[in-house]
This record gives C-alpha cells, structure tokens and sequence, in this order.
C-alpha cells in the first residue's frame, strides 16, 4: 500500500524532531565532556602531574653511619668494617641455579646459603638483588670479580657491619646489633622508619642497646626513578643522613683484658672503679662470649654451646648478679651501730663460736670461737658473733638504712642491660612482699650479709669506694659523647663522722695486712701499693644441726653448684686510696682463698697500669706469680685506631 503525501510530511516531520532531540543531546554530552575534560587539563593539572611525579619517583633512606665506640684510651672496641658481599638478580641470571652451582666452584658455599639464596629469589621479584653470601675475603671476592663473565646476574658489593676487635673482653659491656625482630618493633612506641629497612641491625644488649639513640644518627635519603614494574632507572637526588654519636668509656680495654684473663677457668664477676670519680675502669664477667658471632646470626649449635654451659656466659654477673654478700655486708652493720651509739670503737664482745637467740643457736664460721673481740678484730678474723650482738642493738632498719646510704640496694642508671636493684631488706618489704612478720633471727642473718640480703659485685664496688672516700661516689660509663665530656658533679658526703669510717677502714687493713687478717695471704708487699679489704664467704644451702654434729663438708668435697660463693672487696692503697675493687666468685668455697688472690692481681695490675714487679708480691708467692703471668691469656696487640667513619 503506497503512503500518501501527508503520511510522508508527517513522518519526516517526527524524524526531524528525533534528529534534533538526539543531535541536542549529543551537543549537550559533548559540551560536558568538554568542560569536563577542561577541568581536569587545566584546573587540576598541578594535582595530576604531581601524582604523576610520585608515581615515577621513590624516596628511599639511607641509613646513617652508626657511632663507635671507643675506650678511655681512644681505643676502638666496636668499629665498622667492610663487608664484601656476593648478590644475584634472577632476571639477568636466567638459570639460577646453574649459575650457582657455577659460583659455589669458585667460593666455598654452604649448603644452608644455596637453600636459603633459592628460596628468596623465588620469592622475591625478577629484578631485586638477592645476598647469596658475605663476608668474602678480598681473594674471594676477586674470583668472583675475574670470572664475572660467566657468573649472569651475579654481583660484587662492597657493604658494612659492625666488628668487635676486642671480642670478648667488652661482650657483657658493648654487647652486640642485631637485624630489627618484629619484638624489637612491638615495644618501640612509635619506630624510626630506618627500622623497616632490611636486614638493618640495632643494638640487643649492653651500652649498644641503651645507647641505641646516639649510635643510630638519622637517615638520610635519595629519590631514584623507577618504571611501571619498579625497576630503579636512575638515581636524582641524594641527602645524606646524620652520623651516629661516637661514645667514649671510661674502661681501661689493658686493665678489661686483665681482669678478663686472670678469671678464666671461673664462674666470676669484677669490678674495679677509681674512688674519687666513680669511673668505672673495669667491670668483667667470666666466661664470656664473641659478640661478632651474634652480628651475623649465630649457629644454633654455637648458641646451644653458650646457654647449656653450666657457668653460663652469657650472663653479665657483674650487674645481674645478686649474691648474698656474706662478711662484706659487716662493715655496713658495724657503722650503722656506730652511729646509732649502741656501739664503742674499743668494746669487745664475748665470741665461744655461737650465739644463743631464744631456742635457736646461731654459729660463728670459727668453731671454737674468737673469744673477747673488738671491732678491729671482729673485721681482721671476720667474727660472726660480734655482729649478731650488736645488730640485736641497732636494729634492721638502722642497717638498712647504712646499706642505702653505701650504695646497697638500689639500681645504678649505667647503660647496661638488666642491672640489678639487689635487695635490703627491712620490716615493711617482708610483710608487703611474703605476708610475714620480721623475726629476730632474720636481722642476724643479716647483719652478716647472710638471709634475705643481696648485692651484685657493682654494688659491691660502689661500696668499697664510699668507705674508702667518705663520699657518696657513683658509677660512671660513658665518658664523653662525640668528643663532649660528660658532666661530672663533685659528690656530696656521706654524713657519716670521720672516726667511725676510720676505725672502719683500719678494720680493713688489718684483714690484708695484720698476719691473723682472713687475707693476709693475698697482701701486697709494696709499701706504697698495700691495700685494705674484707673476705666474704655466702652460702648458698643451709647446714643442718645432724652434720654440725658429724663434721661440715668441706667445700671441696661438695658438687660445684652446692659450694659457698667467694667473695672480696678492696681500695688501695690503703692511706691514699684511688681504686676500689670487688670479687665474686660463684661456688669458689672460701674468699680468703678464691677470691682474694684474684683481687689483688687486679688491683696491683690496675695501680701499676700493666704487669706487676714481682717485689710487689710476698717473696715465697713470687715464683707461681711469675708462672700464672706468663699462663694468662692476655691480648698482646694494639688495636689499630680508625682513620674514618663507615656506615654500620
């Protein structure tokens, strides 16, 4: 049927009106596009062309050079040396494994690095450098270098770690670094970016961890080009980082050696500190370990070595230790009775080897007892007696007052790890701390350094220098930061009357030098050297009344873990004091016999600044002087002082 004039006017009229609503409406997207587009070419540019920017730039860190540390001496103890390094990139390598097997004929490779080196390069991108080894020496690495044509994607790097040259002897001081743990990171309250870094490494322990702030210094950073994928084109820009703060001790690294060396073979602590400015000169625990072998990850079977060793090493017994102090707790008491008034200089008290508290016996070491004893003697013959009297009179809280006020119980702010508060105890902490009343018995026990009192071989030392100075001295490590000594403030006095530290320090040098002295065999025979000290002998099990009966085992013939610790403290010389010393030898039996000899060596040692004359010794020790100087295992080398920084 055809269409008619009007029929085709009418349908060209609705085409048109459809063209024109469809071509408005394309105008009008257009037109919107276009302004759209506008927007974002023009208005927003600046915004797109930085996201642009960042998406094409990363800003990396570069960690800073970390400090060093050095001794008062200006000799390094802990350095960073160059670490050459063997790294592969699994893009440019192809056959990884060939190529491998390739370099591991070249260099001796563990079976634990190719395992670990496969491994990471699966699991890492294409493009990203993997460690396959380090440490090379400078021959290793130029194989490497020499036979780089048929090694793809093997590369020689040159980077940093840290060196402890003086190994053990600074373990328990120092300590080490250790790559960031996820621990480390959990305690950190708002980490340094730094610590994301891989593999990058912070102190653990010791001056290394509570100095960890000063040594890092602050990153600095470079901005490199990368592509789509994230392969570095080429480096921009570069800002170097800030430097870790140099540290200065106040050790002697030939007096640490020493002390280190003339208690090999024992489970011991030392501390020697000069008594007028609270420097600590030497403070060493024996055994002790290489910290380098804890910088690059230590073996499990050199780890398993250290923590089952029975006299175990890697604790720092020096500042970790509590020991019950024994006889050297008795100048404590006796000044404390001193000052009370319930005591005279020259009033003696009757000793038969026991004193009668109630229904209980309390023992003097000396069976037969000290008869009449004064002061004077109480300290040179170390009378138990004398002190459970007079400590009836002053009471426990006079005496633990005297323990604060010579450095007992409390916990010295040094830069090292977990150092001990020690323990002197008083009425208010046995009921808050075991719900039980103080008993007469528990101030005897005490008043002998025996009972609930306990004190770390620092605490000790701290002692001894405030007998010997009349001065509340405090220990000091650090000596300088970045070549800025720090700060010492002249210490107070202690309020305690010149008579009764005097009558004390006479005590004193009548053990060392007086010929019925508990340490007359350790004295020293140069006039101008001579010292004065106290022995101390804790036990650690109780005697029961059936083998007082029978007879006491001997220490030796006890199982080590079951002997009395040994202990002595000392200052010298005894008229112009300079050092005071402390020994704490863990089941050494008697102080007169363990731990006394050892503590004169390292006196006389310390005031000689090097080896001893042999006149300085008594004439009939001076032959097996001679052979144990010549046994002991000293360093014989001079460390070489580093002529730059590098980075840690």
């Amino acid at each position: 049927m055809s269409r008619t004039p009007r029929d085709n006017a009418i349908s060209t009229r609705t085409i048109g009106r459809r063209s024109l609503v469809l071509g408005g409406a394309q105008l009008a997207f257009m037109g919107l596009l276009g302004l759209r587009m506008r927007h974002l070419q023009v208005e927003q540019a600046d915004q797109f062309r930085l996201l642009a920017e960042e998406n094409r730039i990363n800003i990396r860190l570069i960690p800073p050079e970390r400090g060093l540390i050095f001794d008062r001496n200006g000799v390094p103890i802990a350095t960073n040396e160059q670490n050459y390094r063997v790294t592969i990139v699994r893009e440019d390598a192809g056959d990884v494994e060939e190529v491998i097997a390739r370099l591991s004929r070249l260099i001796e490779l563990e079976e634990g690095e190719i395992e670990r080196t496969l491994r990471e390069v699966e699991r890492r991108s294409a493009f990203v450098p993997v460690t396959v080894t380090d440490r090379l020496t400078w021959e290793e690495l130029s194989k490497v270098a020499v036979n780089a044509p048929t090694l793809p994607g093997i590369t020689s790097e040159v980077g940093l770690s840290r060196r402890y040259p003086m190994a053990e002897d600074f373990a328990h001081i120092v300590g080490y670094v250790g790559p960031v743990s996820d621990y480390d990171l959990g305690r950190i309250e708002d980490p340094d970016p730094l610590l994301q870094i891989p593999e990058f490494q912070i102190g653990k322990i010791g001056v290394e961890s509570k100095m960890e702030q000063d040594l890092r210094g602050s990153s600095g950073n470079r901005r490199i080009e990368v592509n789509s994928v994230g392969r570095v084109m080429r480096e921009l820009d570069r800002q170097e980082g800030k430097p870790g703060s140099d540290l200065q001790l106040t050790i002697d690294h030939r007096l640490q050696n020493f002390v280190q060396a003339r208690m090999t073979g024992e489970s011991a602590a030392a501390v020697v500190m000069d008594t007028q400015t609270g420097d600590i000169l030497a403070i060493g625990s024996a055994p002790s370990f290489d910290p380098n072998k804890f910088v690059r990850g230590i073996s499990t079977a050199d780890y398993a070595e250290l923590t089952e060793n029975k006299y175990r090493p890697l604790a720092n017994k020096s500042v970790q230790g509590a020991y019950p102090p024994g006889s050297t707790f008795k100048m404590v008491t006796a000044l404390a009775a001193l000052e009370a008034g319930v005591l005279e200089h020259d009033e003696t008290v009757f000793c038969p080897g026991y004193y009668d508290l109630g229904n209980r016996r309390f023992h003097c070491w000396k069976r037969g007892g000290h008869g009449r004893t004064d002061l004077n003697k109480s300290l040179m013959e170390s009378c138990d007696v004398f002190y459970y009297d007079i400590s009836q009179r002053v009471g426990i809280d006079k005496i633990t007052e005297m323990a604060r006020r010579l450095g007992l119980g409390q916990r010295f702010d040094l830069p090292m790890s977990a150092v001990a508060e020690g323990l002197t105890p008083s009425r208010e902490w046995k009921r808050t701390r075991r719900g039980e009343e103080w008993l007469l018995g528990d101030t005897l026990n005490s008043s002998i350094g025996q009972g609930f009192v306990l004190a770390s071989p620092l605490q000790l030392a701290v002692m001894t220098a405030r007998l010997a100075s009349g001065t509340a001295v405090s220990p000091r490590l650090i000596r300088s930061v970045n070549g800025v000594e720090q700060k010492v403030e002249p210490p107070e006095g202690l309020g305690i009357p010149s008579r009764h530290l005097n009558a004390i320090r006479r005590g004193m040098i009548s053990v060392s030098n007086h010929r019925r002295g508990t340490a007359f065999g350790s004295r020293i025979e140069a006039e101008a050297m001579r010292m004065a000290g106290k022995t101390g002998t804790s036990q650690v099990r109780s005697i029961t009344t059936e083998e007082r009966a029978q007879g006491v085992f001997r220490n030796e013939d006890l199982p080590w873990e079951r002997r009395d610790h040994a202990l002595f403290v000392s200052y010298a010389p005894h008229d112009n004091p300079r050092i005071a010393c402390s020994v704490v030898v863990e089941h050494g039996g008697g102080g007169s016999t363990a731990a006394a000899p050892i503590a004169r060596d390292i006196v006389l040692q310390a005031l000689y600044e090097g080896l001893p004359p042999l006149s300085a010794y008594p004439a009939n020790q001076r032959r097996m002087i001679e052979e144990r100087q010549k046994s002991l295992p000293l360093r014989d080398f001079e460390p070489p002082v580093p002529t730059g920084r590098s980075r840690a």
